[in-house]
């Protein structure tokens, strides 16, 4: 569903990761939003909490977030956890190393595109999952969590992989200086609980089997006696998902097992899974629910 804009007031929030990795996109950003808007404020958190504070005070201004997919995520996550995300319109320009889930969304990959699109495009409503712990996935969800080739450019998480456990975060593969910042930003989300040790590991390139057992709205797909590979669940048509699970048994040229449904479960031995630009676990127990249309997102027109 595609409708127009809601507000040409705008609330420019940009990303200090994204200050960092390339000032001169977000300089060419800001002005052209500053010069195509009838009112622009333009803000430069510092930390997450500086983030939270400044889009819940955004009033009736339409919130534009200049940075990569962390900073989108943060952003809809964030709404999500306040319940304004269904009455609020984002719109995106991508600035930084990690942008394959902006661009999977459909938003442009050069910066004045995805400015034009940010002024003048069309909302569209996206569907999003949202798991039993609160959290918000917008794009591909895989487990285990094999990340992708480094020099891939649509690869969310080029530079390093953060790890969000019950008790605390961690980096691996080219962390920068800004990981204390999304420590502090895991910490505001993540309810309180006894810290333990954080559990992280390199990811191995070619992780073993696991046993598993995956239901689709109350529906066994594959149980705990049969291990599995890799399995993926990721946006289909009408408000479902589609979830593909290949069991250890097939071939490489086999396809996959699929269903389409509304919820996900996935129960079993611990396991980690890789959500958008994060990879999230160990956990047992996690059961994934679509929520249709509730993202809505500036996109260019069609």
């Amino acid at each position: 569903m595609a409708t127009s804009p809601t507000s040409d007031q705008l609330l420019v929030i940009i990303d200090p990761a994204a200050r960092h990795t390339d000032g001169e996109s977000v300089r060419i950003a800001k002005d052209v939003l500053s010069a195509g808007a009838a009112s622009t404020r333009v803000a430069l958190p510092e930390d997450p909490e500086e983030f939270a504070r400044v889009l819940s005070r955004r009033g009736a201004r339409r919130p534009v977030i200049v940075g990569d997919d962390r900073a989108l995520l943060r952003a809809v996550t964030l709404l999500h956890r306040q319940r304004a995300l269904a009455e609020c319109v984002l719109s995106v320009v991508p600035v930084g190393a990690s942008l394959g889930v902006a661009h999977a969304l459909g938003v442009p990959r050069g910066v004045v595109a995805a400015t034009r699109a940010a002024l003048d495009g069309t909302e569209r409503r996206l569907d999003v999952l949202i798991d039993d712990s609160d959290g918000v996935v917008l794009g591909t969800l895989r487990i285990p969590p094999v990340p992708l080739a480094p020099h891939d450019p649509d690869d969310p998480d080029p530079v390093g992989m953060v790890d969000i456990t019950e008790g605390g975060v961690g980096l691996a593969q080219g962390g920068r200086h800004w990981l204390r910042t999304y420590q502090s930003f895991v910490r505001t989300l993540v309810p309180s609980r006894p810290s333990r040790p954080s559990r992280f590991a390199h990811v191995p390139a070619a992780p073993g089997p696991a046993r598993l057992r995956i239901e689709v709205d109350g529906v066994t797909l594959i149980d705990l006696d049969q291990p599995v590979a890799a399995v993926s669940v990721f946006p289909g048509p009408s408000g479902t998902a589609v979830v593909e699970v290949r069991p250890l048994s097939l071939g490489a040229e086999a396809a996959p097992l699929q269903a389409r449904g509304r919820t996900v479960t996935v129960s079993g031995a611990d396991f980690r899974y890789r959500a958008d630009a994060t990879v999230a676990g160990p956990v047992r127990h996690r059961t994934w629910t679509v929520r249709e249309g509730a993202l809505g997102l500036m996109l260019p027109a069609r």
